[in-house]
């Protein structure tokens, strides 16, 4: 089952296609990576779906409620989207409150929120006098007040220090094994690439890649083959475009992608033409270079 669908789901502003045609889905229970380069249309996407804009052409459904009828999935969603915003002359445990008041959530989840993002020591200080990690905390615990099946998440770790990181890595996973669904908008790659499950890589409002993120990290790999001299190394050039795969050259070492079964097969022919001293290294591609392969068209 999806928790989300979407379906050429598309918005223009004035001439300018914010998001072109988006087909996508998030499975329901998972950690969805929604990556992008600025512009390419991710914010445009989180505000379509919690029904802030209203869509040019195209469909959704959300948590089997279609996009057009909002009452039918709202209550059940949360969301942080861009930087959140509170009352700074307020407390954070007063202003948990009052959107708990305006919201109809039980004042219990205040106490409870403010212990499950760490601001319980300072749950009674205004919210002026917070570091911006302090408020992107305080943005997740208003994210988590109506206890959602689905979670919307703009860079939430956005002013966040490295234990705090840590922290919201956690915290994801957490909450994914409690059975809720996150849709993770960040550049912080890496650490996508840790909590991931699934992947939505948009580019100009369309979709490049939507998936399990496993098959995308398993679609780039690299073999690193280092050689002693010039001889070696044409060898192994020839060899490896020879079987259709791009070369690059790094001084003594050269670069090939391509799966990580062709190394077996480069080192065999290798010996058979006599180089039988080649380094060979298999190396998987990050989530960063596949993205960039992808942006830049080079689809591995």
């Amino acid at each position: 089952m999806n928790a989300i669908e979407t379906q050429g789901l598309s918005k223009h502003f004035g001439k300018r296609a914010a998001v072109d045609g988006l087909t996508m889905s998030t499975p329901a229970g998972s950690i969805a990576g929604f990556i992008g380069p600025n512009g390419a249309g991710k914010t445009t996407t989180l505000r379509l779906l919690l029904g802030l804009v209203r869509a040019d052409a195209g469909s959704a459904a959300i948590l089997g409620s279609p996009l057009t009828e909002p009452d039918g999935y709202l209550a059940r969603v949360g969301a942080l989207v861009e930087a959140p915003a509170f009352y700074p002359s307020l407390s954070g445990r007063t202003n948990l409150g009052v959107l708990a008041r305006l919201g109809g959530y039980s004042r219990s989840r205040v106490g409870e929120m403010l212990e499950m993002v760490g601001l319980s020591d300072r749950a009674r200080d205004r919210v002026g006098t917070y570091s911006l990690g302090m408020k992107q905390r305080l943005g997740v615990a208003m994210a988590l007040l109506p206890d959602p099946d689905l979670l919307f998440l703009d860079e939430p770790a956005n002013g966040l220090d490295p234990l705090g990181v840590i922290w919201i890595r956690d915290l994801l996973r957490h909450l994914r094994d409690q059975g809720k669904t996150i849709l993770l908008s960040s550049h912080l790659l890496g650490e996508l690439e840790q909590v991931a499950d699934w992947l939505v890589i948009l580019h100009e409002g369309k979709a490049l890649f939507c998936g399990p993120a496993r098959d995308l990290l398993a679609q780039r790999v690299e073999i690193a083959v280092e050689a002693e001299d010039a001889v070696r190394r044409e060898l192994v050039v020839q060899i490896a475009e020879g079987a259709g795969y791009a070369v690059t050259r790094d001084e003594r070492a050269l670069r090939i992608a391509c799966p990580a079964s062709f190394a077996e097969t480069l080192n065999r022919k290798a010996s058979e033409a006599g180089v039988t001293d080649l380094a060979i290294r298999v190396k998987e591609g990050s989530l960063e270079e596949l993205f960039l392969a992808l942006v830049k068209g080079d689809r591995p």
